[in-house]
Parts: structure tokens; sequence; C-alpha cells
């Protein structure tokens, strides 16, 4: 990993090389079934995980009005009096509402980076599972009801956040055939491990603030996730650790999705496809950032082993077989137990 120490607070730079730019892969081609475009589609999303870790996705087919409609109900709810808000407090499960500082990036540190309260609150869903789902009811981890915020005061928040949870898992579906080819297996792979996926839905608020030294919206990290989709909202602030060490900023397309590999995928893969630091600092004065990501992954208790195509005799597998619940517990007890604990006394 490059020495970041002295440029984590610098604005991106343009790359310099084309290794070191987030590409734009287009899916129509793939999504229409037209000859040849797996193959082809599936070269280049090989060669942006290999090498960046990140491309800028466009020709999908999730509606531009349902992803307007999420930025707009994620403003809505943020403009909310802070009560209101706390009321739905994110629980053990990290469902609900994070305030600005309740997140220390610990569990993924990047070289140079001194972990403190983030500038950022959020509001995190699940699968909109049933009160009376078996999961819920045995409080089976990972597995919860949402919590919702009143709907006399939103009504349109819930169903507008399940309609778009519904659209992008079903784009995160429709891309696993893609990254099976990338890597080398048949193209239905991953059905097993996707029968029902996990998946987060994060609507974030980045109040503005004056910059200071090792401050951001959120500290440079990796993602957790085997994929996360996030929709481009037209104000600047992410940033992508290129290998090169610069950080770079993703073209900005209308309507396109910025998607990123995280540490599942990296395990998964025996580290053949990267996880790449990223970072956010809203850089706009007076503005108010918001964004919508959303963290795909595997059934819950699916065992992720070493790929078969990512080991071999001389490149034995790095980590031990884990699942997603076991993954995730680590994980947010480490970025989130602060909070709860904060909160409770």
């Amino acid at each position: 990993m490059p020495d970041t120490t002295n440029s984590l607070a610098e604005a991106p730079s343009i790359a310099s090389s084309p290794d070191d730019a987030v590409p734009v892969i287009d899916i129509s081609d793939f999504l229409a079934g037209k000859s040849g475009a797996l193959a082809a589609t599936a070269a280049e999303l090989q060669h942006a995980q290999e090498n960046v870790g990140f491309y800028v996705l466009t020709g999908h087919s999730v509606n531009q009005a349902l992803i307007d409609g999420v930025f707009e109900q994620t403003a809505r709810f943020h403009a909310q009096p802070l009560d209101q808000k706390l009321a739905l407090k994110a629980n053990q499960d990290n469902v609900g509402y994070m305030p600005v500082k309740g997140s220390i990036t610990k569990a993924t540190p990047v070289a140079g980076v001194k972990p403190q309260p983030n500038l950022v609150e959020a509001f995190f869903m699940k699968r909109d599972l049933a009160l009376d789902h078996p999961d819920v009811v045995a409080g089976k981890r990972f597995r919860p009801a949402n919590q919702w915020p009143d709907p006399a005061a939103l009504p349109e928040f819930r169903p507008t956040t399940t309609a778009y949870m519904d659209a992008v898992e079903a784009l995160g579906k429709s891309l696993l055939p893609l990254y099976a080819t990338a890597l080398d297996l048949a193209a239905d792979w991953f059905e097993v491990a996707f029968r029902e996926p996990q998946y987060v839905l994060r609507c974030s608020h980045y109040p503005p603030h004056e910059p200071a030294p090792g401050q951001f919206g959120i500290a440079p990290h990796t993602d957790s996730s085997f994929m996360t989709l996030l929709p481009q909202s037209g104000l600047p602030g992410l940033a992508v650790l290129s290998q090169s060490g610069q950080w770079i900023e993703p073209p900005v397309i209308d309507g396109s999705f910025v998607v990123n590999s995280g540490e599942m995928m990296k395990r998964w893969t025996n580290e053949r496809f990267l996880a790449t630091p990223h970072r956010v600092i809203n850089r706009t004065p007076n503005a108010d950032r918001y964004a919508a990501p959303f963290f795909f992954d595997c059934t819950l208790d699916h065992p992720m082993e070493c790929i078969p195509t990512c080991t071999d005799a001389g490149n034995p597998p790095k980590y031990g077989t884990t699942s997603y619940a076991e993954y995730m517990a680590w994980f947010y007890d480490r970025n989130y137990a602060h909070a709860k604990k904060e909160t409770s006394t």
C-alpha cells in the first residue's frame, strides 16, 4: 500500500495513467443478451477489479425517478429534528439512525489515518422482513425487522426505499454472471451463494463543515461488502486511492452507479480482486451532500471459502472460510460499538 500520510487531506488529482483512472463499464449490451457481450463486458470488469477496484456502471435498468426519489427521501429524513431521528437509534443489527460522529473507521484502517469520528449521519435499512418472520421472532442477528420513521411525517419514505432496495438487489444479481466469468468460473457459479442476498442501504447526510486536517465525512477505508453500488449524486466528495498512491475522483456521469468491491470480495478471491481504500469529504461550501450506498452480499450463512480459480499450488488460500454473519459481527462491533456505548450512558 502506498504511503498516503501526507496526502490524505489533499484535493483529488487527475489520474496520470489509464490504470489509475476509474473505468466506465456499459452493461446495456450484456443485459440485452447480445452475442459476445458477456465475455467482452466480463473482460472489462476483470481489468477494473484487478487494477482499480472501482468502476462507473452505465446502461443499467434502475429507473432514474426511483434513484431521485431515494435522494429526496434521504434529505427529508435528515431534515427532521434530532430527537425524532434518535428515537430510531441504530440497534445491535445496525438498522436505524446513526448520528454525526456516530462511527469511527477502525475495522479497515489506512496508513496515516488516525481514527476519529466521521462527520456523517446515516439511516440504515436491510431487507424488509415482517415482524412475524421466523428470523425476526428468533432474534437472528442481521435478520431483523427494520425501524421506520413515522409514516404520518414521511409517508413516502418506506415505499420509496423498499422499492429502491428491490431494484438495486435485482441489479446486483444481474451482475453476478459477469463477476463469475471475470473469475474464469461458469456464469451461474454465484447463484447458490446469492439465493437470498444480504444487503444494507445507508441513506447518508454529509453536512457542510470547515476543512480540518485529518477530518473526514468518512475517513479512508475499505468497504466490508462483496459489492457496493452507489448512485451518483451530482456533488463531489468521493475519492479513490489509486494503486500508484493518488487520490482520484470517479468520472461523473448522470444516472450512473459507482461500483466497488470490498473485503468480502477480496477474501473470497484470495486478493485477486481489490478492496480499494476510498474516502468522503464534503468540499462544497454551504452545501449538504447526500449519498445512498447499497452494500450487496451473499446469503447470511453461506460459507465463503477461497474461489477455486483464485488459488493453486503456488498461491495457497490466504484466509480461512467465513460467512457474512461471522465477518459482519466483527466489522460492526469494531466500527459502531463505541457509539452504542455512548448513547446508552
